[in-house]
């Protein structure tokens, strides 16, 4: 509404259109400005981030600084002072596993709860997955039980046939609980993000005591939030020695605050408890591979999976691929682009695992 007239002299009508407009225009510009700052990403890289390619020893040190501002981002809770003193109740056996649900103390009254699933085959001490589920799921969809829609293939009892141990987390997994742990998380200065990664660091401290693990050999596969959990968690947890990410790698601007009909974007979304303080300040997903690199990460994404256009997602890996090429280890990351869904490709991800942590090449 456009008006010269004193405030004092306008109806009560056209003091709200007045107020209404005044709020659309403020909203519109905030919303701009917010928006072109994400976008500058690309430009802080040169102030934000020194790569130092010389050597991988290099390397590691030069981005040491921005590792630590990842770790700041999400937040610090723990480390948990109680005594471990496993609690372990049988999930599931078989043929080819025994699984089990396992609880230990971490912090207060807050248990860290996993299924440990061990083969029957083979010899121990097992190189282990930490495999992470997804939003509105369960540990019990890792091992295929429960998964209606089949996006998850039973990874977790193909990875334990293929000889390895898993350990699969549970998390928090509908948005309205996660948004409200959020905002406690964030009155302390941290994230249910970090809240949940300290909690697998916990686990991660109990196999470690096992001598059926073998903890020099131990990596991460999730999908979907799994696949955020795996993209955060490597970065911050070098005892995992390798990863893969279903379902999640993207271009992160474009993901959090474009909105575009090819793909879902978070901005327009009630999923609170995904938004990271600083984020996008200082890490797209290519950047958060640096600090995963040079331990070897397979992206899986399906072009068919609305929560990303493949084209961006595949420009994001070429720079996230740029950071192994320079140091000599190119064959160390891959992109399995494949013409599916939002799911887990099993064939891809256990033949790169296995290469990585059974196999000559285990790092």
């Amino acid at each position: 509404m456009r008006s010269s007239a004193l405030a004092s002299t306008l109806s009560a009508a056209e003091l709200a259109q007045a107020n209404a407009d005044h709020q659309s225009l403020l909203r519109r510009e905030i919303e701009d400005y917010l928006r072109a700052q994400s976008q500058l990403l690309s430009q802080r890289r040169e102030e934000l981030w020194h790569w130092d390619y010389s050597s991988q020893e290099s390397f590691l040190a030069s981005v040491e600084p921005n590792r630590e501002h990842w770790a700041r981002a999400l937040g610090s809770f723990g480390p948990s002072h109680l005594a471990l003193e496993p609690q372990l109740t049988l999930f599931d056996e078989d043929d080819s596993l025994v699984a089990h649900w396992l609880s230990l103390p971490f912090l207060g009254y807050y248990r860290a709860r996993a299924v440990l699933a061990l083969p029957k085959a083979g010899r121990p001490p097992y190189p282990l997955v930490l495999a992470q589920h997804g939003i509105g799921s369960s540990p019990e969809r890792v091992f295929g039980l429960g998964d209606p829609e089949g996006i998850y293939h039973a990874y977790g009892r193909r990875l334990v046939e293929a000889g390895f141990a898993v350990l699969a987390p549970l998390n928090v997994t509908e948005p309205k609980p996660r948004a409200r742990l959020t905002r406690l998380c964030l009155m302390l200065g941290g994230t249910l993000w970090g809240l949940e990664i300290a909690r697998n660091a916990r686990l991660l401290d109990y196999v470690e005591t096992r001598a059926d693990i073998d903890a020099s050999r131990m990596g991460m596969w999730g999908i979907s939030l799994g696949g955020a959990y795996t993209m955060f968690n490597l970065p911050l947890e070098p005892r995992l020695k390798a990863g893969v990410v279903t379902a999640w790698f993207n271009h992160r601007v474009a993901k959090m605050v474009l909105d575009d009909p090819r793909y879902s974007c978070f901005l327009s979304t009630e999923e609170e408890h995904v938004f990271i303080p600083g984020w996008l300040r200082e890490f797209g997903d290519s950047d958060l591979a640096a600090l995963i690199c040079p331990r070897p990460l397979q992206i899986q994404a399906g072009k068919a999976d609305g929560i990303a256009w493949w084209p961006l997602l595949q420009e994001e890996f070429e720079a996230a691929a740029a950071h192994y090429h320079r140091l000599g280890v190119a064959e160390r990351i891959s992109l399995d682009l494949h013409e599916g869904g939002h799911e887990i490709d099993l064939e891809a991800g256990i033949l790169f695992l296995t290469r990585w942590l059974q196999g000559e090449a285990a790092v």
